[in-house]
């Protein structure tokens, strides 16, 4: 589903990504985990075709990013702790606005299914600006499935979220694993990034460091070589 070449991303004098690998099969939940700095945020945005790489390919479905890449933005969502909504807005309105954007056909079907799927029945008519944090989130997931994408980007979605907020959050993200879907989550939080993800990596400096399948590792296990991983390589210039 999302094939990465030696993909490379830099800002000026600053190498962001340095020769990313990745193979993501149709139906995968993986987790990219990594410190403040790894660049797990520019792949996503080049995945998202946001940002374009400075070499590289990227090839998801079949379609070059570079060539395709108003087909591909059809065929995405992306979730983050930026919620992409307009607060004076209700619930209703936005997944309405973004329901137009991408020609969903029965939007307001479309849209209060959703709202039910995220636990917000009876808050559809309320305004954005009067959500909590984790209500705005729940949202923000309907909002990036409202076209019913195959592929979901989720860019540390747990920030600053509660721990009630947090477990509903895992539970729809549960639900939303299925064998058609697939889902690429970047996170640091090890305990939200195990727990229902298929296959792990570990990003640094903009480098991948680890590749595995998730039941090869205890939540203990992970943690120890993920923080050894980081200190071996935080120091690494090449």
């Amino acid at each position: 589903m999302i094939k990465v070449t030696s993909l490379r991303k830099s800002y000026g004098p600053v190498d962001a990504l340095r020769g990313i690998n990745l193979n993501i099969k149709l139906g995968e939940f993986l987790t990219i985990f990594g410190p403040n700095g790894a660049g797990k945020t520019t792949l996503l945005k080049i995945l998202s075709t946001i940002i374009t790489p400075s070499s590289g390919e990227v090839v998801i479905d079949g379609l070059n990013v570079k060539k395709a890449n108003h087909v591909i933005r059809k065929k995405i969502g992306v979730i983050s702790h930026k919620t992409f909504l307009y607060e004076n807005l209700t619930a209703i309105e936005n997944l309405l606005f973004y329901a137009r954007m991408y020609d969903v056909g029965r939007p307001k079907d479309r849209a209060l299914k959703l709202i039910r799927q995220v636990g917000l029945k009876g808050r559809e008519n309320h305004r954005v600006k009067t959500f909590s944090r984790g209500m705005e989130q729940r949202l923000s997931i309907a909002r990036a499935l409202i076209h019913n994408p195959n592929i979901i980007y989720l860019d540390e979605p747990y920030s600053g979220l509660d721990q009630h907020a947090a477990l509903m959050l895992r539970n729809i993200l549960k639900n939303l694993h299925t064998q058609d879907r697939t889902i690429v989550m970047t996170t640091h939080n090890i305990t939200h990034g195990l727990e229902i993800s298929d296959r792990i990596v570990i990003q640094v400096r903009g480098k991948i460091v680890l590749e595995d399948r998730t039941d090869n590792y205890t939540a203990e296990s992970f943690e120890s070589l993920y923080f050894q991983l980081i200190g071996k390589h935080m120091g690494d210039s090449a």
